[in-house]
């Protein structure tokens, strides 16, 4: 099966929900970066939530970029998400498998720590970008997003998400669910989106058992209108002209012993782990670029 977003509204309007099945997109991310369990398990549950707030812009260039880090042993967690479903992330530290003591678990949140942010930056094509952040709660990721709707964005929300990592490594099922009360809802409304979160399975297993996006939204309430579906995808837009952009924001001197002792340079991008070669009359020309600039 497919990835795929799904979109829905419920309880006459007054709740509005995300689900997804990420299970290929963590697969294809596993492959990118040769993750281990519980650093999949984190990059995994990162990609589905922000999959699910790409689908709340407007325009197909708009993107979701989430920086998370606790200063635990996995690094720097980073993922880019954009409205027309492409997705891309890397993890500082690939090689992390960490289980809890008293359930087998993965430990996403000992990988992750929690002495550190979750930051959101949404650029929507304009001039300034918009960026919320607040202090890690758990470090298990859905907590933590729970916890920044309602502080960041003043939107009371439950929020459910899990990858499942066979014994070869590889992703066997993995999505989120995102449950978001508007203002308008009465206390009777938050009783029941109560009600349908404390009987849910966890996200992962409906999705192992065969469960699509459109089953889990629909067996939440009575009254459920699925609004839209929409691919997820595994998607790096690195270039090799992004990459010159960035050699010229060097320093002149470091270019010049970039040319004088190395002559070029191999730039890799993070998301993807492609490789540029940069050779040193193409940095002749940055530098005399910048030169040309006064810089």
């Amino acid at each position: 099966m497919k990835d795929i977003l799904v979109k829905a509204i419920a309880l006459n309007g007054k709740v509005r929900m995300y689900a997804n099945r990420t299970t290929a997109l963590c697969e294809q991310a596993r492959l990118q970066h040769d993750l281990w369990p519980t650093s999949q398990a984190a990059l995994g549950r990162i990609m589905s939530i922000g999959s699910m707030m790409a689908g709340m812009l407007k325009n197909d260039d708009d993107k979701i970029t989430i920086q998370i880090n606790g200063n635990g042993p996995i690094g720097t967690c980073m993922v880019e998400c954009k409205q027309n479903g492409d997705v891309k992330g890397f993890v500082g530290d690939n090689e992390i498998y960490l289980k809890y003591n008293d359930n087998n678990k993965l430990a996403v949140g000992l990988a992750v720590g929690t002495d550190g942010y979750l930051k959101v930056t949404r650029s929507l094509g304009m001039k300034v970008d918009f960026t919320g952040q607040v202090a890690l709660q758990t470090g298990e990721i859905g907590e933590d997003f729970a916890y920044y709707f309602t502080v960041s964005e003043q939107t009371p929300s439950a929020v459910s998400v899990g990858v499942l990592v066979d014994t070869d490594y590889s992703c066997l099922a993995a999505g989120g669910l995102l449950i978001q009360i508007m203002p308008d809802a009465t206390e009777e409304d938050v009783a029941k989106v109560e009600e349908a979160v404390a009987t849910l399975e966890p996200i992962s297993t409906m999705i192992k058992n065969g469960h699509t996006p459109q089953d889990i939204v629909m067996r939440l309430f009575d009254d459920v209108e699925i609004l839209e579906e929409s691919p997820i995808q595994w998607h790096c837009d690195c270039n090799k002209d992004r990459f010159k952009g960035a050699l010229t924001t060097l320093k002149s001197s470091d270019l010049e012993e970039m040319i004088e002792e190395d002559h070029g340079c191999q730039v890799k991008c993070e998301y993807c782990n492609k490789t540029y070669d940069f050779s040193e009359d193409e940095l002749k020309s940055i530098l005399e670029f910048r030169k040309s600039c006064g810089k």
